[in-house]
């Protein structure tokens, strides 16, 4: 079986490398991604940060696991150990149903990005689970403006850690607390865009290398 590649997911802003050397958003929308602020049915959920990978069902069971187009063999693989966990856990945790076809999603949890999620198994997240669990209320309540938006991102809140730790713990320990941007869907369509944190000019740490991110 040959699998296509997840889509590149685009920022929905152009980008340039400012003053500082960062590479940030700039007010101008990229073109042909104008429905992330023109159309009322968009859908803005937490974007995780690990690995993208791709579950396969055929009559009901896993047969193959890929991490983007590379397959994962189920034993003895680098990544075996930490997909398997995770896809077990989303079929005990119902975040997965066996349904045939291709499902894909996120792997986080120790072995990467050092575990910003604070979590001590690894987790896979179907994107259509994403979608549905970790959606922003809050984005419907801030203007769809480069400004608005740039006032609401400094305040994200973290969804996912909010699930797994609560909400009193990540607020009271940042450590737990950890939200690395948002993924906009267009549902009528399918079209995805993100934003990070980091590609706002305010943001101070450690940012995404290179200008293909």
């Amino acid at each position: 079986m040959i699998l296509k590649d997840f889509p590149k997911i685009e920022s929905p802003f152009v980008r340039v490398v400012n003053e500082k050397g960062d590479y940030v958003v700039t007010p101008k929308i990229n073109e042909g991604y104008d429905w992330v602020i023109n159309d009322e049915g968009v859908i803005a959920s937490e974007k995780l940060h690990g690995t993208c990978c791709a579950v396969v069902v055929e009559n009901g069971t896993v047969v193959a696991l890929y991490n983007r187009t590379n397959r994962i063999p189920f034993i003895g693989g680098v990544l075996s150990k930490a997909f398997t966990e995770g896809v077990n856990n989303a079929v005990a945790k119902d975040r997965l149903v066996l349904q045939d076809g291709i499902h894909w999603g996120e792997l986080i949890g120790q072995k990467f990005h050092n575990n910003p999620y604070q979590i001590e198994e690894h987790e896979w997240l179907p994107f259509e689970w994403i979608k549905e669990h970790l959606a922003y209320k809050s984005f419907h309540k801030h203007p769809k403006t480069f400004e608005g938006w740039n006032e609401w991102f400094k305040e994200l809140q973290p969804l996912y850690c909010w699930k797994i730790h609560g909400k009193e713990k990540a607020d009271a320990d940042k450590k737990y607390g950890f939200v690395e941007g948002i993924v906009f869907v267009q549902p009528s369509t399918g079209k995805m865009v993100k934003l990070r944190r980091d590609m706002w000019s305010w943001y101070i740490g450690r940012r995404h290398p290179g200008m293909a991110q």
